[in-house]
């Protein structure tokens, strides 16, 4: 409609109110949703994507605030989506990140959603990865994803973002949580954050040592003999030093060297004190020293394969699952099966099947009137 070409015109031509529209029309939804996303697509990939995850309390919105800050200094225009747990008995969610982030907020250069999980499990609402291109496409050169940080299985922002950073606190637990597997495993950056706090050093020590026998590099080298002096010995941080080194860049062209494409990754472990701004350039170089060695090894083009690869996924089954559960006949047929599944002469298993073999039209259907 004129109506919806003059909208994206006006998206097109940077103005905040028609990005406010796109990214409402995006989140909820809306008729439309997919033909916008599908005009954005070619003028994805310019952004650089930062998630920040961790648990409750951690100060995950203090250190995005900060982030925003070093990176508006630097030039940059910084998208933030910010995801808030929705109640699952009243259905509604307090959004107040936005709040967290009010010094920031009216700065013309920095656009900051506030969305609610709605059910959805992982950690982001099921349209954040939707918005989030919407912000790409709208020019902004970083954008930073703010997870609910519920604990260790709400993992889906690795699978949006360029960098992720996991914030933990000395209040995080003991050695052992550092060794769980899930949210420890995410991380491309670790942030011990209220590290004035007693038990800092502790953490990050653990968390070294977690890295070490992860990546096999705790029992090289060591003395093989009792009393060791962890803090002396210390194989993560060795680890991390060594291929600080390998990694060295060239001062004049900012290049890696060529050794750096065949070393993997150590995340670093860096402390924080958010309410004192402490900390937040050191983190910010780390973003960009990960950054740097994705591009150079090819690995940044593979993470976004991946991620387009997966958004084909979701998109399949979303639009199964509407077209089928939301068909008159298929319920109807659905619950005319039930007597038989509940005398054992069906079972769930072959009535999946065969609903699958009569509905491939419906699947393949396309609705006219409003995607999923």
């Amino acid at each position: 409609t004129p109506g919806f070409e003059q909208l994206l015109a006006d998206f097109d031509a940077g103005k905040s109110a028609a990005l406010a529209r796109v990214v409402s029309i995006v989140e909820n939804h809306r008729p439309g949703f997919d033909e916008i996303l599908g005009r954005l697509h070619t003028k994805l990939g310019r952004a650089r994507r930062i998630g920040i995850t961790g648990p409750p309390g951690a100060g995950k919105s203090t250190l995005g605030t900060l982030l925003v800050r070093e990176l508006r200094s630097a030039g940059h225009r910084v998208g933030v989506v910010a995801v808030d747990p929705t109640s699952p008995f009243t259905g509604g969610a307090l959004l107040g990140d936005r709040v967290r982030m009010e010094s920031v907020a009216l700065d013309s250069g920095v656009f900051i959603r506030s969305m609610a999980t709605r059910g959805s499990l992982g950690g982001l609402a099921a349209a954040t990865r939707e918005v989030a291109d919407v912000l790409d496409a709208f020019g902004f050169e970083r954008i930073i994803v703010e997870t609910v940080g519920v604990g260790q299985s709400e993992l889906d922002i690795a699978r949006i973002a360029d960098s992720s950073v996991v914030v933990l606190v000395p209040e995080s637990g003991d050695s052992i949580q550092t060794l769980k597997a899930g949210l420890m495993e995410i991380a491309d950056i670790f942030v011990v954050n209220k590290a004035d706090r007693p038990g800092a050093d502790r953490l990050r020590m653990d968390i070294e040592l977690m890295l070490g026998l992860r990546s096999g590099a705790t029992m090289k080298n060591m003395p093989a003999h009792h009393g060791v002096d962890m803090k002396a010995v210390n194989p993560a941080r060795a680890a991390r030093q060594a291929a600080k080194a390998e990694l060295a860049t060239d001062a004049v062209s900012q290049k890696p060297t060529a050794n750096s494409q065949q070393l993997p990754w150590v995340p670093p472990v860096l402390s924080t004190i958010a309410t004192k701004a402490e900390g937040v350039v050191e983190l910010l170089a780390a973003i960009d020293a990960h950054f740097t060695y994705l591009e150079a090894g090819g690995e940044l083009r593979n993470r976004r394969r991946r991620r387009l690869r997966d958004r084909v996924v979701d998109v399949v089954e979303q639009r199964v699952r509407s077209r089928l559960w939301n068909d008159s006949g298929t319920q109807k047929w659905l619950d005319g099966r039930v007597g038989e599944m509940e005398s054992g002469s069906a079972t769930p298993f072959t009535v999946a099947d065969e609903l699958l073999e009569q509905s491939a039209g419906l699947i393949a259907h396309r609705d006219k009137r409003a995607s999923t």
